[in-house]
């Protein structure tokens, strides 16, 4: 959990007492080096510790139990805890935030270009056969094109479980995290813009060989061939889900 002491004392004066009490605690995990799991001090140590009322503590726990920063467990052995949280309610959070706002496709792939070709790189000659084997194993939902609409969307889906797999290999868990979460926004996209009411075999086509001349390159260690293909493969994908998007807005403005 990482500390807020570099926050600005002055903002953070003027937030609410339970939230500074909250980033307080925060900095004292922190500090003290607690691991998810670890015990929390009881209610009465923290009154005591921060100097704070019990409606306070109480409140700035439940806030940190929100953002699953604390766990609360009951009966013998029970308490409040450090919690972890994971990878998929981090990713949730972020959406969150980006929810209002006017995310284009345009947006999303300028990320995906600047991350996963030095991603696919990265990885070149680095993963197992039982790594690539998985990989291989996602492509099989999509070996043939699809039939209707609904076989189209769910290819796609896969294909981007494809792109969020291999961000999971990644040694950096940044770079990992973010790549997966435009995986995430892109599939949450074919399901909110229905960008994919046609089957689009052109597409299909294209983005699975890229993927197979991707794994090739992976097994042979080839860096450079491995970035060059994830680049070619991202500015396809994006000038196709560009014109796929521009025939949403049509049909849409149509009805």
């Amino acid at each position: 959990m990482p500390g807020s002491a570099s926050q600005d004392p002055k903002a953070r004066s003027r937030r609410s007492r339970p939230l500074r009490v909250a980033d307080e605690i925060k900095d004292w995990v922190v500090e003290r080096g607690l691991q998810p799991g670890d015990r929390l001090p009881g209610e009465a140590d923290l009154i005591a510790r921060f100097g704070m009322s019990k409606g306070t503590i109480r409140e700035a726990m439940r806030l940190l139990q929100a953002q699953g920063l604390v766990e609360t467990k009951t009966g013998p052995g029970g308490g409040s805890f450090v919690g972890e949280v994971t990878r998929d309610r981090a990713a949730a959070l972020l959406a969150n935030y980006f929810y209002f706002r006017d995310v284009t496709i345009d947006d999303i792939y300028q990320v995906r270009i600047a991350l996963e070709p030095g991603l696919a790189a990265g990885l070149a000659g680095r993963l197992s056969e039982a790594q690539i084997a998985e990989l291989e194993a996602i492509m099989q939902a999509y070996a043939q094109p699809a039939s209707d609409a609904e076989e189209e969307r769910q290819q796609h889906v896969a294909s981007l479980r494809f792109h969020a797999r291999l961000s999971d290999f990644a040694g950096n868990a940044l770079l990992g995290f973010f790549i997966g979460f435009m995986a995430q926004i892109l599939t949450d996209l074919t399901v909110y813009k229905r960008l994919y009411a046609t089957p689009n075999h052109d597409l299909w086509r294209t983005g699975r060989q890229h993927q197979i001349d991707l794994i090739a390159a992976l097994r042979r260690g080839d860096a450079d061939q491995a970035r060059e293909i994830m680049r070619s493969h991202m500015e396809m994908a994006r000038a196709q889900m560009e014109t796929q998007e521009a025939q949403v807005m049509k049909r849409f403005i149509a009805e």
